[in-house]
C-alpha cells in the first residue's frame, strides 16, 4: 500500500499574489504565476511587479512548489525561439536564470498553440518537432542546474483539449521532458461556437454535437502516449455566457445569436447569477456539469459538486492532480475548498 498525493495547482496572476493568504496555500501544493514572457528568444520577468512576494509564499509555506507560466493566450515568442539550436538555448538559458534568480521550482510553459496561429502568434509546421526540441533543451539546462543545487526543477506545461493539439505535438516524447502534463479542460465550447453547452464538463452528455470532453481529453492524451500519472485536467473558477438564446431545453444544445463570450467569474456568478436574478440552476447528470439560464441567456461554469465528481474522477482514473484557472475568479474560496476537501486527504492506494 502506498499514500497517493494529488497535484492541486492553482494559475495565479502577478496582481493577485499579494493576496494569496497563509490558508490559501495550505491549500495547495503548486502555484503557476501567470505570465512571463518570451522577448527575443528568452524568457523575460520585467513586467510583473509582484515578483518579490514568493519569498513571503515560501517561507509562509516552504512545501508549496512554485512554477513561473510562461506564455498564455495571444502571447507569441515560442514558434521563434523553437526554430534554431541558437534560440531553444537561450530559452532553456534563461530558464535557469528565472528560477535561481526567484524562489522559484519550476517553469510552465504555456504554449497556445505549436502549429496553430489562431492567436495571432508565429506558428509554423515545423513547432511540432520544435516544441519537443525546446522542452528536451529546457529540461536538460534544469537537470544540469538541478545537479549543482541539488534539487530536482520542474518542467510542466498547460495543454489544449482537443484532437488539435495532439497533431500539433510529438506527446509520446513531450512527456518525457515534463514532471506533468495540465490539460486546459475548459474552454472546450464558448468563444467560437453558438450552440449552446458545456465548456468545462466530465463527460459528454447525449445529444452534444461537440464531443470533447474532460474524460474525452484525458483518454486522447493516453492513446498519445502521456502516462495517466502525469495528466492534471483543468477547472475553471469562471464561466461561458450565450445570449438571445432560445428557451427550449433550459437554454442547453441551443443556437443562439452570440458565441459564448468569457462571462461571470465564480465570485459574481456567487453573488449574482446562482440562484438570482431570475437564473436558475441546472445539472446534466450525464456531463457532470452545472448550468444556468433565465430564459434567454445560458451560462456554463464550475461549482462544487462538479469539482468533487472530477475529484473522484481523478481518483479512478488513476490521473494525477486537478489544476485551476485561476485564483482571482474565486474570492468567496468555495471552489478551492471543494478541491482541497476531495484531494488533500492523503489516498491510500
Amino acid at each position: 500500500m502506498k499514500q497517493q498525493n494529488y497535484v492541486i495547482a492553482g494559475y495565479v496572476g502577478d496582481k493577485d499574489l499579494p493576496g494569496l493568504t497563509r490558508e490559501d496555500l495550505a491549500q495547495l501544493t503548486h502555484i503557476n504565476i501567470a505570465f512571463g514572457h518570451v522577448r527575443s528568444d528568452a524568457i523575460t520577468t520585467d513586467h510583473m511587479r509582484h515578483l518579490g512576494e514568493l519569498e513571503r509564499i515560501k517561507s509562509e509555506q516552504p512545501q508549496l512548489r512554485i512554477l513561473l507560466s510562461v506564455g498564455g493566450w495571444s502571447a507569441g515568442g515560442f514558434s521563434e525561439a523553437a526554430s534554431t539550436e541558437a534560440g531553444r538555448r537561450r530559452m532553456a538559458e534563461s530558464a535557469v536564470r528565472v528560477v535561481t534568480e526567484y524562489p522559484l521550482d519550476g517553469v510552465d510553459l504555456d504554449w497556445e498553440y505549436p502549429c496553430y496561429g489562431e492567436a495571432g502568434i508565429a506558428a509554423s509546421p515545423e513547432d511540432r518537432t520544435n516544441f519537443t526540441l525546446l522542452l528536451a533543451a529546457i529540461r536538460e539546462a534544469l537537470d544540469r542546474q538541478g545537479q549543482l543545487d541539488g534539487r530536482h526543477y520542474l518542467l510542466t506545461i498547460a495543454a489544449g483539449a482537443d484532437q488539435y493539439y495532439i497533431d500539433g505535438t510529438e506527446m509520446d516524447q513531450v512527456h518525457r521532458c515534463l514532471d506533468f502534463v495540465q490539460l486546459m479542460t475548459y474552454d472546450m465550447r464558448g468563444g467560437f461556437q453558438v450552440l449552446t453547452g458545456h465548456h468545462t464538463n466530465l463527460y459528454t452528455p447525449t445529444g452534444d454535437l461537440f464531443r470533447i470532453s474532460t474524460d474525452a481529453s484525458v483518454n486522447l492524451f493516453v492513446r498519445a502516449g502521456v502516462p495517466r500519472e502525469k495528466i492534471v485536467i483543468g477547472a475553471a473558477f469562471y464561466s461561458r455566457m450565450w445570449n438571445e438564446v432560445p428557451d427550449r431545453n433550459n437554454g442547453l444544445h441551443q443556437m443562439a445569436g452570440s458565441v459564448g463570450g468569457y462571462g461571470p467569474d465564480f465570485t459574481a456568478l456567487s453573488a449574482n447569477y446562482i440562484g438570482k436574478n431570475g437564473y436558475i440552476r441546472y445539472w446534466d447528470e450525464e456531463a457532470c456539469a452545472p448550468y444556468l439560464f433565465n430564459g434567454s441567456s445560458f451560462i456554463s461554469y464550475e461549482d462544487e459538486e462538479s469539482i468533487r465528481h472530477k475529484c473522484e474522477y481523478i481518483k479512478t482514473a488513476g490521473i494525477g492532480g486537478m489544476m485551476f484557472w485561476e485564483f482571482g475568479c474565486d474570492r468567496t474560496r468555495q471552489l478551492l475548498n471543494a478541491m482541497h476537501g476531495s484531494l488533500s486527504a492523503n489516498q491510500t492506494v
